[in-house]
């Protein structure tokens, strides 16, 4: 079954060449690039986190192959919802799910489940593939939406991950898809994102994810950024690089209430 894009028009445009526009707007052309196991990318409308998510897509070789995983802002689905075949479309065209690798996951990760309920309206997820279609083409991939909360399940997934990864004949980079801090003050925003980048620049997903329930961090996808670290510390790697981080005020003046957006690889 295939996916119908659920905010082209809304979150970024749904007129394919206005998109390519504001993609090479987007995406800054880099002549260095980094070997990533994974990235934390925001995904709020473009206008708004577009900057440092292409920011991120532009510092990182770029395989053919993904694994994304998303919060669920629904609600709706499974605690970790799956959407295991056919393809996903965006004005850009068609992105194929891996069923192969999906496949696997629910091999090794049997929490992980054919609902789909989670993806329909979901756009944490979508907004990622445009940015991929355009820097690569014809993409896989695998989506995954993360509702459930307890750390066991995620150190689960993501040990489920590195392995799927390091079995693979060809090379496969982890998206994180998140928001940070929502709706408080630039000052306030700033100082509790800094305290969850720091545990990402450490790599410590205990630390990330103890961090967030400590402090109260409106960190939106804190569930899918501490499966991927686990799994990218796993897979060798040994710290995170903050690559950019604003806030919706930069965009708008407004820094009264703000939401923050980190891009981060490791």
């Amino acid at each position: 079954m295939n996916r119908q894009p659920a905010v082209a028009g809304s979150f970024y445009p749904a007129d394919k060449h206005v998109l390519e526009k504001e993609l090479s707007e987007l995406l800054p052309d880099k002549a260095e690039k980094s070997s990533a196991k994974g990235i934390v990318v925001p995904h709020a409308g473009y206008m708004y986190s577009g900057p440092v998510a292409g920011e991120v897509y532009s510092s990182v070789e770029l395989p053919d192959t993904f694994i994304i995983l998303c919060p669920n802002h629904t609600g709706y689905g499974s605690d970790f919802d799956l959407w295991s075949e056919g393809d996903w479309l965006t004005p850009l065209g068609s992105a194929s799910v891996d069923a192969d690798l999906c496949e696997k996951l629910q091999q090794y990760f049997p929490r992980a489940t054919q609902d789909g309920r989670a993806h329909i309206r979901e756009h944490s997820l979508e907004v990622q593939i445009p940015f991929l279609q355009y820097l690569k083409g014809k993409i896989r991939f695998v989506p995954l939406c993360i509702r459930q909360w307890h750390f066991e399940y995620l150190e689960e997934l993501g040990h489920a991950i590195s392995r799927i990864v390091s079995e693979s004949d060809r090379p496969i980079l982890i998206i994180a898809s998140s928001d940070m801090t929502h709706y408080e003050r630039q000052e306030s925003a700033e100082r509790k994102d800094r305290l969850a980048i720091q545990q990402m620049e450490k790599l410590d997903a205990r630390g990330l994810y103890d961090t967030v329930h400590q402090h109260d961090i409106s960190m939106c996808g804190y569930l899918p950024a501490t499966a991927a670290m686990i799994a990218a510390k796993d897979l060798g790697a040994v710290s995170g690089r903050l690559v950019k981080y604003a806030t919706s005020g930069d965009r708008t003046g407004d820094y009264g209430s703000v939401v923050g957006y980190a891009g981060l690889i490791f």
